[in-house]
């Protein structure tokens, strides 16, 4: 990545505008989750080695002691209505905008990049290496033009209600939206996310702007907005569609919304920061569609690697896409290698999740084949919360799974095994992680049990762990 990298730890409010700020300058914006601890963060920094860090300055407070020693040439400062002080050495926003060269020109290039971090089938957070044109046509609905012309043209002579990105923008799928409503001419309204997720506070900004379609992610938004909904009142006339991705959403709730909202389109949107936005699955009051609809790229390879397979085969291979791919991971070769495979002559990225493809083509999905738990829309990594566990006194060993969640899509159980004659309560192990990892993370129920079990080579029996939290759910 020959590009300066520009770090954004930042709410949804302006994030859009430095996005666009840093690829107008030719650098290349990075995602930073806010939700992770300090020490996460330093880590994700000292992997990303930004030139520039842009941060809210509550945010701010938050990782003072990690901008401030990070060695960054530049920190600037967003205004966010908080009393927090600004990192020393900060310039404001204000003052870097004066500061600079409004009758400069640069003359930008599609092969300039954009990094999405993301803590997916990769374990830990990886940055994702795009060429801006081909996430703008991958995730951004966009196409091959034959100049800018094309794209201003489709902005001017577009029409219709805003699109509302509920979603957090720090993750890919909250700017795509961002970026395919605005790139389309549509206005785009941003959620405030300084605050926690408020079902009430998402209808009336939607009711307000006579918004026509929203994103949310999975159970963890869906759930509350049902029950919102249910309790009071509100004129959603204009809402067309609700897009969901980054997390699953449970058919259940698709149909309480469209019994609730029958003019809407539920459309659940597939793909992850690898991929891009590669399916959609479009679901209407009395059709239920458990396929998805592939972009272009979209397929299916044989589970050995060798082959693609055909629409109306009984295999079930691995989801990947092939032509407008990232061009791998930074500073990472092996995890490349690994993710972004050759097969049968053609490069594709593979996503980690296990398929089939319809005879009509539709891709049918049966899960993901790595440790990561996918909870309200973040994405964990079990081994990184399995080893805090292990790391406090008194426990012996320590496995963590997912287990299926109305309010989170997948929720974090832990199974615990202690040492002899060792004292260990549960509040000491949920103030281990959340000191250690981001809140999120930290699972939501602890089982203590007597003995971890382990396969014959040492490797943790994931599926008997995974059997046990869903039994308890039972009890």
């Amino acid at each position: 990545c020959g590009q300066d990298r520009i770090a954004l730890v930042m709410y949804n409010d302006r994030y859009p505008e430095m996005v666009i700020a840093a690829l107008k300058a030719r650098t290349v914006p990075v995602n930073v989750n806010h939700h992770y601890t300090p020490r996460e963060v330093t880590e994700l920094l000292e992997y990303v080695k930004p030139r520039a860090v842009i941060y809210h300055r509550a945010l701010g407070a938050k990782f003072a002691d990690v901008l401030g020693s990070l060695g960054a040439d530049l920190l600037i400062a967003v205004d966010d209505g908080s009393d927090a002080l600004d990192i020393p050495g900060s310039v404001t926003l204000d003052e870097a905008v004066a500061q600079g060269d409004s009758e400069r020109r640069v003359a930008g290039s599609p092969d300039d990049l954009i990094m999405y971090c993301t803590g997916g089938t990769t374990g830990r957070p990886k940055g994702v290496l795009w060429r801006q044109s081909d996430t703008y046509v991958s995730s951004m609905v966009g196409a091959d033009h034959e100049s800018a012309t094309d794209i201003h043209d489709k902005v001017r002579r577009n029409e219709g209600p805003p699109w509302f990105a509920v979603s957090p923008l720090m993750h890919a799928a909250g700017l795509w939206t961002v970026f395919s409503g605005a790139l389309a001419g549509l206005p785009v309204v941003l959620y405030d996310d300084r605050n926690r997720f408020d079902p009430a506070r998402v209808l009336r900004t939607a009711e307000r702007h006579k918004v026509g379609m929203m994103t949310m992610v999975g159970d963890a938004y869906a759930a509350p907005l049902i029950e919102e909904l249910h309790r009071g009142t509100y004129d959603l006339s204009t809402l067309y569609a609700i897009g969901t991705g980054g997390a699953a959403t449970n058919a259940k709730h698709v149909t309480a919304l469209l019994d609730k909202l029958p003019q809407l389109t539920i459309i659940n949107g597939y793909g992850s920061s690898e991929t891009g936005n590669m399916g959609f699955g479009h679901n209407k009051r009395g059709s239920h569609r458990e396929t998805f609809d592939l972009r272009e790229g979209g397929t299916v390879v044989s589970e050995d690697l060798t082959r693609f397979v055909a629409p109306g085969e009984p295999e079930v291979g691995w989801v990947v896409r092939t032509g407008r791919i990232p061009l791998g991971y930074f500073d990472d070769a092996d995890a490349t290698r690994k993710t972004f495979p050759v097969v049968d002559g053609r490069r594709v990225v593979i996503s980690g999740d296990r398929a089939s493809l319809e005879a009509d083509g539709t891709l049918r999905l049966y899960g993901r084949d790595s440790l990561v738990v996918n909870t309200g829309g973040e994405k964990v990594f079990v081994e990184e919360v399995e080893a805090v566990l292990r790391a406090c006194p008194g426990v012996a060993d320590a496995l963590v799974v997912g287990r299926d969640s109305e309010r989170w899509g997948q929720e974090i159980v832990a199974l615990v095994e202690t040492r002899p004659d060792a004292s260990v309560d549960i509040s000491t192990l949920h103030a281990s992680c959340v000191e250690n990892l981001a809140r999120f993370k930290a699972p939501k129920e602890f089982i203590f049990v007597d003995k971890v079990r382990r396969l014959g080579n040492g490797k943790a029996d994931y599926r008997w762990a995974k059997s046990q939290a869903a039994q308890r759910a039972l009890t």
